[in-house]
């Protein structure tokens, strides 16, 4: 694998630390470092797709509670009377 450095500030303090003579390399430092470094949180689960299975199960706790000409009326439209048009032309 090969890693760029793009950031000059970043060579340098690399450059300072591998002077320093506490890492053999770059390789050395960043696996020490990275063994040293927190573990990371693990990722969430993906969420379950929906299959609406929920809604069924609630309605499954009041089918035959309401006949079906009483759902039919609940969900009817409520036609407005018609209306006659006016022209707000001047």
């Amino acid at each position: 694998m090969t890693i760029e450095i793009h950031n000059p500030e970043l060579e340098v303090i690399l450059q300072q630390r591998l002077a320093a003579g506490n890492f053999a390399n770059v390789e050395d430092m960043l696996l020490q470092t990275l063994r040293n470094a927190p573990e990371p949180a693990p990722l969430a689960p993906a969420p379950d797709k929906r299959t609406g299975q929920a809604l069924i199960d609630v309605c499954a706790e009041i089918r035959g509670l309401l006949t079906d000409e009483e759902i039919d009326s609940m969900f009817a439209r409520n036609r407005a009377p018609s209306r006659t048009a006016v022209d707000l032309a001047p």
